[in-house]
């Protein structure tokens, strides 16, 4: 038994959302198409919704076809928005077939059709007449993020942590932080393996030089995430920082003038809430899987390859002893 309403969906898992015959054998049981919030993993919304971002054209038409309301919203959002979002353009397809509107406003004013023209497939829905589309300030947004991804390229964050400060050098960088230059013996220790002195090793960090200010990181640890490097570098600017933690995800943070600003961040995370304004939600959308290019971003920070995040940086700086 799968129970009936709402509660015919317990336990449809995100596999579960992409059969087809898994959905249909739920309504047939009596589950509601039109149910309210259901949690599997973390994740909610309305069944639609989650078809939206982890189903099938084929479990998505089938739910589009029982629903009162192929646009009804959750959390701000029609299951299309949703689609669209994720990245799901064949699902973005069936549900407009199934009637669901492009060009409806929503989430601080973005559309999914307005946000469609922001990703891989600006041509996925044909735009009305006289629709303004992206602003010039909104391309050139866009024109950026695939130019940043791109230099980037892909390496391993595991592990790793930065910190992205607009307008200040590598060598300011190194004076708010009252470090001087690492030994090239505790350098080439700590690079060949971190957790022989991990807490010698964690007092070492890189800095470099980009486009718009600097990045400090460590590829073994989390100190460029911590207060201790990112109030000081951040005043009179601001710093967006990053810890790549193994078993918590990518955990960020943001400083302004010496400031602990937002905490608990999830740069990269695709967190489109509507508490976000819109320029935060183009970013969001943009940078989904992109944690440092993310706060390379938010700082305004255009480094053109991977150096200063993989190395090797402009300096190997030691820290001075605090508690942290």
């Amino acid at each position: 038994m799968t129970g009936s309403g709402a509660a015919g969906w317990f336990g449809v898992s995100a596999r579960g959302w992409a059969d087809r015959d898994v959905i249909r054998a739920r309504l047939e049981a009596g589950a509601d198409p039109n149910s309210g919030a259901y949690a599997f993993g973390g994740y909610d919304g309305k069944p639609l919704h989650l078809a939206a971002e982890w189903g099938t054209p084929e479990s998505v038409t089938e739910l589009a076809g029982h629903v009162d309301d192929v646009d009804a919203e959750y959390d701000d959002r029609t299951a299309l928005w949703v689609a669209v979002f994720a990245h799901r353009l064949d699902n973005a397809r069936a549900l407009v077939a199934a009637g669901a509107d492009p060009w409806r406003p929503m989430m601080a004013g973005w559309s999914p059709g307005r946000l469609a023209l922001a990703g891989p497939a600006p041509d996925l829905f044909p735009v009305p007449a006289g629709h303004p589309g992206l602003s010039p300030a909104e391309a050139a947004t866009v024109t950026e993020a695939r130019r940043l991804i791109a230099a980037l390229g892909e390496f391993d964050e595991e592990g790793l942590s930065v910190a992205c400060v607009a307008n200040i050098s590598a060598a300011e960088a190194a004076r708010r932080l009252a470090a001087r230059p690492a030994d090239d013996a505790d350098v080439e220790a700590a690079l060949d393996d971190p957790w022989s002195d991990f807490d010698g090793s964690l007092r070492i960090v890189g800095v470099t030089d980009v486009p718009g200010g600097c990045v400090v990181t460590q590829p073994w640890g989390y100190v460029p995430s911590t207060p201790e490097v990112t109030l000081p570098l951040s005043v009179g600017t601001v710093c967006y920082s990053m810890g790549a933690n193994p078993k918590s995800g990518n955990q960020g943070a943001v400083s302004r003038d010496g400031v602990l600003d937002d905490s608990d961040t999830h740069p990269g995370g695709g967190d489109a809430g509507g508490h976000l304004t819109a320029d935060e939600i183009l970013a969001e959308y943009l940078y989904q899987g992109q944690a440092v290019a993310y706060c390379c971003a938010a700082a305004g920070l255009r480094p053109s390859d991977a150096r200063a995040v993989v190395g090797p940086p402009d300096l190997w700086l030691r820290l001075p002893e605090r508690d942290r």
